[in-house]
């Protein structure tokens, strides 16, 4: 209030100047004015809480300047109505949620020139800001099961005020759970996305300190800055922050730690959206567990979903489906993540060995320099030699895969792969 007053007071006395210059200029021809030094300082305080009155008084006095021959004095002025309104544009404002808003939260709007939190003793920042687009974040796949469940809860952000209406609390908070790679960054990213909202990435590595209660302090401040704004906060590696407290093997520290954790998750957990990420749910404190109103296990992909990740992989080229499902299938048990590696390895080595090296010589190459992305089930088969692995195939793949396609994966004729796959498999002597 007292603010609002000042800007009220000034905007009196700018009006007040404008006319007393008007006057002077058609009664006396001033042409300069006098301590136009103090009045350019009240119209740069006043430009810190701009408003239309207060910018059209000094847009008057900066005219009025002009008509009396002071052009550089009006310039000033006129450059620093422009600054303020650059100001504007860049500072984070607040907002009543509109009928038409994807997400009814409060708090202001996080943009790309908002200054992030940073840690007081290394100076090192302490979240990302990403703000996903259409573009930059890809729908995740997930089984059918999988896929209703999130956009339920999705739907729940999105009808937050009905919810409330009838008594209900929106799940506004959630833990992804699964093996690495298996996506649930994407997937977080995706239902940001879905709601319109910036996401703020606690950076854990610059959050943990070696000072006894900086690490306490640096999720205070992150919390602290992420209430203030409408975002989905991700705590991404969950599990260095809120390991179990009983842990023998743990000091003190984790305890307060912890107990910090807990403490700004429960102040946030009416007011803002919070995303949880752990590749190790078995390491999490039971009380943080607790308190993540829903908790998803993203799983290894399918046959089918690994099937869906190689074609949108080897985009914008195109690849014969007898490819697709080859590699799917010596992918499994693999993360999404692997699966897009291996893939993206074969797209280079076919783009510099050319059409002469067959798809099988092609993944037998990429699997001796990636041993650790593939099974030993799967390095074992790709040692065999053609014939008993194009056997394999045809009993893998079954009906996905004809001879014309089998041949084309060894760069073989329709009539010698027949020859292998009818053949009766040699035995030992």
């Amino acid at each position: 209030m007292k603010t609002g007053r000042i800007v009220i007071m000034l905007a009196v006395c700018i009006a007040f100047l404008g006319n007393w210059m008007e006057n002077q200029c058609h009664t006396t021809g001033m042409e300069t004015m006098e301590h136009f030094s103090i009045v350019q300082a009240i119209c740069r305080l006043a430009l810190v809480s701009p408003n239309e009155a207060l910018t059209h008084q000094i847009d008057r006095l900066s005219e009025a300047l002009s008509e009396t021959g002071d052009t550089k004095a009006a310039q000033q002025l006129k450059q620093l109505i422009k600054s303020a309104s650059r100001n504007q544009d860049m500072t984070p404002r607040r907002l009543v949620p509109s009928r038409g808003a994807t997400v009814s939260l409060p708090g202001e709007v996080l943009l790309p020139t908002t200054i992030l939190p940073s840690d007081r003793e290394s100076g090192a920042r302490l979240v990302d800001a990403i703000f996903p687009t259409a573009a930059t974040v890809s729908r995740p796949y997930l089984l059918p099961y999988l896929e209703r469940a999130v956009l339920t809860l999705v739907s729940e952000w999105r009808h937050m005020d009905e919810l409330r209406a009838v008594g209900e609390q929106p799940s506004l908070s959630c833990l992804l759970t699964g093996a690495p790679g298996t996506g649930k960054t994407t997937l977080a990213l995706w239902m940001a996305h879905q709601m319109g909202l910036p996401v703020l990435v606690a950076r854990v590595d610059a959050m943990m300190s070696s000072f006894l209660g900086t690490t306490s302090r640096n999720i205070a401040q992150v919390f602290d800055f992420a209430n203030r704004f409408r975002c989905v906060l991700l705590l991404d590696e969950l599990d260095s922050l809120a390991k179990v407290r009983d842990d023998a093997n743990e000091v003190g520290e984790i305890k307060r730690v912890v107990n910090a954790l807990l403490q700004n998750m429960d102040v946030r957990a009416s007011s803002g959206i919070t995303l949880g990420i752990t590749n190790h749910p078995q390491l999490l404190d039971p009380a943080v567990w607790r308190r993540f109103m829903s908790q998803i296990e993203v799983p290894l992909p399918t046959q089918e979903i690994r099937e869906s990740i190689v074609r949108r992989t080897f985009e914008p080229l195109e690849v014969p489906e007898a490819l697709v499902h080859l590699l799917a299938a010596l992918m499994e048990g693999s993360a999404g993540s692997e699966v897009k590696t291996i893939v993206s390895l074969y797209k280079k080595r076919q783009a510099m060995s050319g059409e002469d090296v067959s798809p099988i010589e092609t993944i037998r190459e990429i699997v001796a320099l990636n041993s650790g992305r593939l099974s030993l089930e799967v390095k074992s088969l790709l040692k065999r030699d053609d014939q008993e692995l194009a056997r394999w195939i045809r009993n893998r793949l079954g009906g996905n895969i004809g001879v014309v396609e089998l041949g084309a994966l060894f760069n073989k004729g329709k009539s010698t792969v027949g020859r292998w796959v009818k053949e009766p498999e040699r035995k030992e002597a």
